[in-house]
């Protein structure tokens, strides 16, 4: 197997992904949030920027106050009527714990790319995702589907988005993208949790100079780092001016008119090309393992790490 064979063909699979989650979502909506109530989403890492992201769409759609949280910094004696939970693994510990803890007080619902794991025996219900689990350590293809698998729940219409997916995975990226140096990603609203994804992606998958930050928060300080070395990417639409401010540093500003979700595939490619020139596997990063299981942390008797 060569280098990033999985993360590359995991990347690519994301469309075909999405057009199944959109089809799933239509049969699972009893499990997930219904609209009026007040709502948690947790993960850890990737998982926790896609509930960002959902938590944000869910508010703005009109469906309830929905709050999102690192599943180890959960405030959950706050009054909620159900919890999400995203988990690819359904083994990692933080996140079997909180469900643990709030079984028979409040309702849950999983995510999961491995539905017969552990995370079946705390949830309330699970949504299966099996067939966007992945080989790869690093998240691709899961964590996109997910979010797209909850903004179709919402009712938007993936198919602009499917159509973007596949112009992602195919089109070439430019080439002045691989030589920088330092990436900075932007977003606003939802898209700020994308921003943040991106930038784990570039430090999981290349060991890449990366910052993330909401877009109008960017010029309070963070700009100062932008030079000729720089990639400044902006997810969704930029505020006015930004990119004017962006050129006189010498950075590289990039905005393009893909679905956001889409846009991440592109970010997830660029990833991948950089590892490849740093002569490093994506599929293998450092210090990194596909679940976070903490010894002596397993949670309360039910969560099984």
């Amino acid at each position: 197997m060569t280098a990033a064979a999985h993360v590359t063909a995991e990347i690519a699979s994301q469309p075909a992904c999405w057009a199944r989650a959109a089809q799933l979502a239509a049969t699972v909506g009893h499990g997930l949030p219904q609209p009026g109530e007040r709502v948690a989403v947790v993960g850890c890492g990737t998982s926790f920027f896609m509930a960002r992201a959902y938590a944000v769409l869910r508010e703005r759609a009109g469906q309830g106050e929905t709050d999102a949280h690192a599943a180890s910094e959960a405030a959950l004696a706050r009054p909620y009527d159900r919890i999400v939970a995203i988990t690819r693994s359904g083994t990692t510990t933080e996140v079997l714990s909180l469900l643990d803890e709030v079984h028979g007080r409040i309702p849950t619902v999983a995510l999961t790319g491995v539905p017969d794991g552990p995370v079946a025996d705390c949830a309330d219900a699970l949504v299966d995702l099996s067939f966007a689990d992945e080989r790869s350590v690093v998240q691709t293809r899961f964590a996109n589907t997910s979010l797209q698998l909850l903004r179709s729940a919402l009712g938007f219409d993936l198919s602009a988005s499917i159509a973007d997916g596949e112009l992602a995975v195919e089109e070439p990226l430019p080439r002045p993208w691989s030589h920088r140096t330092q990436f900075t990603f932007l977003g606003r609203g939802w898209t700020v949790g994308l921003a943040d994804e991106a930038a784990l992606k570039l430090r999981e998958a290349a060991r890449a100079w990366t910052e993330s930050y909401a877009a109008m928060e960017y010029r309070h300080g963070p700009i100062s780092i932008s030079d000729e070395n720089s990639l400044v990417w902006s997810f969704g639409e930029p505020p006015a001016g930004l990119e004017d401010e962006v050129s006189v540093t010498g950075a590289l500003f990039s905005a393009d008119a893909l679905d956001p979700v889409a846009s991440l595939v592109r970010a997830q490619r660029l990833a991948v090309e950089l590892a490849a020139r740093r002569n490093m596997n994506p599929d293998r990063p450092r210090n990194l393992s596909r679940s976070v299981i903490l010894a002596g942390l397993t949670g309360p008797s039910r969560a099984v790490a």
